[in-house]
């Protein structure tokens, strides 16, 4: 593989990840067109229903394609959705060799936009910074597999692995740097997730709050078994302006459920498991809606429940060089746990990254969906 591969699919990459939170439920993607040694065009998909990546860069490249490569970070698709098929602009523009991150696993693309750009003569490479390109698009690679949304927990704790004091305290555990940084994932997402306690406790408006920045505000979801969540809450004196979602138990009280629904609340009434909603029939649900991400927020229980049903696929966790301490704080994941050591949940792939004193651990569950596609 020339290096030169590499630096151009990492442009590519860089022009993707601008469409990250704005493309759900199409991947991101982007496309550098190269002649020569010049880059004489660049393009990314902007947004759901828009021109795809590959054609915004030819469109900038123009006659220069002809003759040239064609780095995109993701297959070109082969059929009609919203959009002409990609495949038919690449061959029209006259480009001898298409160089591809990695494989659309859309069952209507996979294999089929290289096959067609081959037939027609083409040069086509795939698999030049696969890895980056697959997780750049682990939301979409697993709604397209499974049907389900990919789901991140998220949480902010002490070093010793409580996310609250023993009296509910938890303002503030991290630091502004890392509130920062949560705001900022927020927008890449479809969906966020809290437990009814955390609207109890706290009273979270579970918006991306950040300055000079607008955009499509994710699908605010509350577990709450019982109705609690007061009408005075953020989150629903703000469901005009944000989408919001209680799923609650099989048999809601009538006359709240019609006072949320005034206010603009969703209620969506599920099975219970193990005494509380169902997560895994939630996530069925909103897979079904085109949500293909969520992270979820929530407390030691919520957090737990999703743990133990195994349905989390990767972890942000924050630690702050704090220790509360006592055995009735509130711990990062609750519920039953591992009975010994070796049914601990393993995770994969971990970084490690510092925001001034607090660090901040991203992994990946080891039995993710999305790794053991590529294990298989």
């Amino acid at each position: 593989m020339p290096e030169d591969d590499s630096t151009y699919m990492r442009l590519a990459l860089r022009l993707a990840a601008r469409g990250v939170g704005r493309t759900s439920p199409n991947p991101v993607v982007g496309a550098v067109v190269v002649r020569g040694r010049a880059v004489v065009g660049k393009g990314y998909h902007e947004r759901a229903g828009g021109p795809h990546a590959e054609v915004h860069a030819l469109a900038a490249a123009g006659d220069l394609a002809r003759g040239g490569t064609l780095y995109v970070t993701l297959e070109p698709c082969n059929h009609v959705g919203r959009t002409p098929p990609c495949t038919e602009a690449i061959i029209r523009s006259g480009v001898d060799r298409v160089v591809v991150g990695c494989r659309d696993p859309n069952p209507h693309v996979i294999g089929k936009g290289v096959e067609v750009l081959r037939s027609q003569g083409l040069d086509v490479e795939v698999g030049v910074e696969e890895e980056r390109c697959r997780r750049l698009n682990d939301a979409f690679i697993k709604h397209v597999t499974t049907g389900l949304p990919m789901v991140v927990a998220k949480a902010a704790a002490s070093l010793d692995g409580k996310i609250a004091c023993a009296t509910g305290d938890s303002r503030w555990i991290t630091n502004e740097r890392s509130r920062r940084f949560v705001h900022r994932l927020r927008r890449a997402f479809d969906a966020v997730l809290v437990g009814v306690g955390t609207v109890l406790a706290d009273d979270p408006q579970l918006t991306p709050r950040i300055p000079g920045r607008g955009g499509k505000k994710p699908l605010r979801v509350i577990l709450d078994t019982n109705l609690r969540t007061p009408f005075e809450s953020q989150v629903v004196r703000s469901a005009a302006e944000a989408p919001t979602l209680i799923a609650t138990g099989p048999q809601p009280d009538r006359g709240r459920v019609g006072r949320f629904q005034e206010r603009g609340v969703e209620i969506l009434a599920l099975p219970f498991e193990e005494g509380r909603v169902s997560p895994s029939r939630l996530l069925r649900e909103l897979g079904s809606r085109q949500i293909t991400s969520l992270l979820v927020e929530g407390g030691a229980e919520v957090h737990g429940s999703f743990f133990r049903a195994g349905l989390v696929d990767k972890v942000y966790f924050f630690y702050a060089p704090k220790i509360i301490g006592g055995r009735d704080a509130v711990p990062l994941v609750g519920g039953r746990g591992a009975a010994v050591v070796g049914e601990s949940l393993a995770l994969s792939r971990v970084r490690v990254r510092r925001f001034d004193g607090d660090i901040m651990v991203e992994a990946y569950v080891a039995t993710s969906p999305l790794l053991a596609a590529e294990a298989g």
